[in-house]
């Protein structure tokens, strides 16, 4: 693919990328699995920086709570009720388009994981939940496909570029996905716009690193807290050296479907029960209660923590992990719900 030099006078400028650098990204294929805070400012940088082929895959909708941080979506698109991919699809357009996006609008999952992410020469998390994230960890590990984690919650961030068989993989890093409910999401903490900003840049940089064949990529995952101002690099060096069973092994537990989630919709219901990849673990019920409590309505007993969204959609958890949301009985929505409210 040939690109206008006058375009991109100033990146060719930075001599650390060049001419030969600007070439190899308009020749490259990224795809970025999320459409929502990290994935609007990778897609972003990535059309401005004039990577060739840009590949979103996304399942939801834009809503007015996510404009303070998705700087891809306006007030049009939720009036519009554009899916994020098709939306995000026609403003990267209008940035630049001499440039190829293709948008997929899909649950990732380990049954069409094949048919959309290969062809690529790079994957970016921009999703919400470790089960999409260990699965897409799985697939880079056995296509070796180069790819960038990134998480932001309140104003924390990190950052990981990953390598298969050279760096360590979110495996390393992570043997096992926390517990459903155990972590704080953005719908409980909360998140401030410039931490998505900072982890999505770096995503973004570290991207455009490996397409470049810049070396020594990923030894090192970036943190930051923006509210304390801190930001520094942890050595994940003796991780890679010791591995894990999917580096090493080439055991690949979330992509051939041994570890993974499942959504059901429930006969005779207007409900769908979502149940989590690690049923062994036990929800702490009053824990969760309290977090969810600045959402919506909570009623919490010794058997399960109920939260009401709207009138006619809420959820209940119980402590084997399940999640019934009742009021809908579509299975993708019923996923996103428990991904943005519990983390899993």
């Amino acid at each position: 693919m040939s690109y206008n030099e006058d375009r991109y006078s100033r990146q060719i400028r930075f001599h650390s990328l060049g001419d030969s650098g600007q070439k190899l990204l308009s020749q490259s294929r990224v795809t970025i699995v999320g459409c929502g805070a990290l994935g609007s400012m990778t897609a972003m940088a990535f059309a401005r920086a004039g990577i060739g082929t840009i590949r979103l895959i996304d399942r939801d909708m834009p809503e007015l709570s996510n404009l303070p941080r998705q700087i891809l979506f306006d007030e049009h698109d939720i009036q519009n009720g554009l899916p994020k991919a098709a939306a995000a699809k026609h403003h990267l357009k209008r940035i630049n388009s001499e440039i190829t996006i293709e948008e997929t609008v899909a649950d990732l999952t380990a049954d069409n994981a094949d048919r959309l992410l290969s062809n690529t020469d790079c994957i970016v998390d921009g999703t919400d939940n470790f089960e999409t994230r260990f699965l897409i960890n799985d697939f880079c590990c056995r296509e070796h496909i180069n790819w960038v984690y990134g998480g932001a919650i309140a104003a924390e961030g990190r950052v990981l570029a990953i390598q298969p068989r050279t760096t360590a993989c979110l495996r390393c890093l992570i043997p096992h996905p926390p517990p459903s409910g155990s972590m704080p999401t953005c719908e409980t903490a909360g998140i401030i716009g410039p931490a998505a900003y900072v982890v999505g840049a770096i995503q973004a940089s570290e991207t455009i690193k490996l397409l470049t064949g810049v070396q020594n990529v990923g030894k090192e995952m970036f943190v930051c807290d923006l509210w304390e101002g801190i930001c520094r690099t942890i050595d994940l060096s003796p991780l890679a050296e010791v591995g894990c069973p999917t580096c090493k092994e080439d055991d690949f537990p979330w992509l051939e479907k041994r570890i993974s989630g499942s959504a059901t919709v429930l006969c005779g219901r207007d409900a769908v029960q979502v149940s989590p990849p690690n049923s062994t673990h036990s929800v702490d019920l009053a824990s969760l209660a309290k977090r969810l409590e600045s959402i919506g309505p909570v009623t919490v007993n010794d058997w399960l923590v109920r939260l009401e969204i709207q009138s006619d959609l809420h959820v209940s958890i119980f402590p084997d992990g399940r999640a019934i949301v009742s009021g809908t009985r579509e299975e993708t929505k019923a996923r996103s719900i428990v991904s943005r409210y519990l983390g899993t």
